[in-house]
């Protein structure tokens, strides 16, 4: 199973190049850019972990693709995805945001029934990813 969440999820993985130009349509549109990363990709899960700092007021997407590389080297079985932030309205609003690593199996995600008064039904998502602890989701 592939997740597909954020711009560009239908298509195949975006090369560095591909990256690296997509970085620089943020910077051109004058938006921050962030690097985050997940062991836990569940659709509501808005909460990644930031790696750094949002990067503010650059020119060039070298210094970005640097920061990628490390994050891939520290965290290679996580999802990383990259944030375009958008500050002209004096808040920071995320305008692009798309996953750029995978860890080599994604476990996926089951729907889970729950039978409620009245007849009701509820369906809720779960991400296996979460049966393991966190740190140890994506090994063995």
């Amino acid at each position: 199973m592939r997740i597909t969440q954020g711009t560009f999820s239908f298509l195949p993985e975006l090369t560095d190049e591909q990256i690296s130009k997509q970085v620089k349509y943020c910077i051109d549109n004058g938006w921050s850019v962030g690097i985050e990363y997940t062991d836990d990709p569940h659709p509501r899960n808005t909460y990644w972990e930031l790696w750094g700092q949002p990067m503010f007021d650059l020119s060039d997407p070298a210094g970005v693709m640097m920061d990628l590389e490390e994050c891939r080297k520290t965290y290679p079985e996580t999802y990383i995805r990259i944030v375009g932030f958008d500050s002209t309205r004096g808040w920071e609003t995320p305008r692009l945001s798309f996953i750029v690593n995978r860890p080599s199996t994604e476990p996926g995600f089951g729907v889970v029934r729950q039978e409620c008064e009245g007849r009701q039904v509820r369906y809720t998502v779960h991400s296996y990813a979460t049966d393991k602890p966190h740190g140890q989701r994506y090994t063995g």
